[in-house]
């Protein structure tokens, strides 16, 4: 284990032979292992493996989690019209565009791993971004976790009791607390093979919510348009209602920002960036619309607000025996959220152990496997 900035010249007969290695600065040049300038001691930095592929896949995978199956209510519920409700659907991806289109330009002038932390380091110095990571550390980052673990455990679990029984809680919680555990260890073990199951897990989930498109419109074009009469009637104005509409929405859309915490793992990042906020928002906006219209197409209204996971109501309503696939389609969805976020925000807290606001033990990585295990371990 070597400390994260240079105490003298030390002779390492192999880079390999070492678990873990420090990493004081951002390096400029590409190669993964180089000297310390002035010293024996060498450097490891993470390595430039992600692809437009693999930038597109954390994007759709941090976005499309459990929201698009649940946020409907929110939306529908709020506003009592199909017409508004799909207009604030379109509204939210495109405000999410603009944020996404932000971040792009500020990924391309600041080129820095940990996202909004190194955002705010930059414009507001260190206190204001000190205060962050550590909020984001012990607040939002694990519960976070947590959200995406339990979805995950609930709906993985449920198949196994009938409708009348729900699983137990502490099942849910040791299920949530394994699956956790597991994904940080193959971050760990191997970036590669993380983000080979992120493309996998992003192809999956957009076939399901295809599939739900695709039985949305099917049931539309054999004459099931009766929820689309006069779509705009009854709409409420009141602006605070209309405001949780909103959140609802925009909450189906977080996570556009989370490709930015791994800018230093991005090939070309001046081009790749942009490139996959601009195919992934477009594409999650209309598969998101479209999904919400085959909801409302199978479903009325009062039957969105009545239901707790519409996705499954959605299935049990018209696909039949083929209804299993719906739980199955939200487990993969929340198991592919839960690692990207993991993946992700341990990115944050190993940049901010660099800068000297976190123990330095957390800017430490792997030099075997190039993944800073220390800051996912944290």
């Amino acid at each position: 284990m070597l400390p994260s900035k240079g105490t003298g010249a030390q002779n390492l007969n192999s880079p390999t032979e070492m678990g873990l290695v420090g990493n004081s600065s951002t390096p400029q040049s590409p190669d993964d292992i180089r000297p310390y300038d002035g010293g024996g001691q060498e450097k490891v930095q993470m390595k430039k493996q992600l692809g437009l592929l693999e930038g597109c896949a954390i994007i759709l995978g941090i976005i499309i989690g459990s929201g698009v199956f649940v946020s409907p209510k929110g939306v529908i519920q709020e506003v009592n019209a199909v017409g508004t409700s799909l207009l604030i659907w379109v509204v939210c991806g495109l405000l999410s565009m603009i944020g996404a289109l932000c971040y792009a330009e500020l990924g391309t002038l600041i080129p820095k791993s940990g996202g909004d932390y190194a955002y705010i380091l930059e414009a507001f110095g260190p206190l204001p971004a000190f205060l962050y990571l550590w909020d984001a550390t012990f607040i939002f980052v694990p519960t976070t976790n947590a959200i995406m673990s339990m979805t995950f455990a609930s709906y993985v679990l449920q198949p196994f009791f009938n409708s009348d029984c729900q699983p137990p809680g502490l099942s849910i919680q040791l299920l949530a607390a394994v699956t956790i555990c597991l994904l940080t260890f193959i971050n760990c073990y191997d970036i590669k093979s993380t983000t080979k199951l992120q493309n996998v897990i992003m192809f999956a989930k957009i076939g399901a919510l295809v599939i739900i498109v695709i039985v949305g419109l099917v049931w539309m074009c054999m004459g099931n348009v009766e929820n689309f009469e006069n779509p705009f009637d009854d709409t409420e104005t009141d602006p605070g209602k209309l405001s949780v509409a909103f959140y609802s929405g925009i909450f189906s859309y977080a996570g556009w920002n989370y490709l930015n915490f791994m800018t230093e793992e991005l090939r070309d990042p001046y081009k790749n960036l942009p490139r996959a906020i601009f195919i992934s928002l477009p594409l999650v906006t209309v598969i998101y619309v479209l999904a919400n219209m085959a909801y409302l197409a199978v479903l009325t209204p009062e039957e969105l607000i009545a239901s707790n996971a519409i996705a499954v109501t959605f299935g049990n309503k018209i696909m039949g025996y083929m209804a299993w696939i719906i739980p199955l389609m939200v487990a993969i969805s929340s198991f592919g959220g839960l690692s990207v976020h993991i993946m992700t925000s341990s990115r944050m807290c190993f940049v901010g152990a660099r800068n000297g606001h976190m123990p330095a033990i957390l800017s430490h990585i792997n030099v075997n496997k190039f993944s800073p295990t220390p800051s996912l371990v944290f």
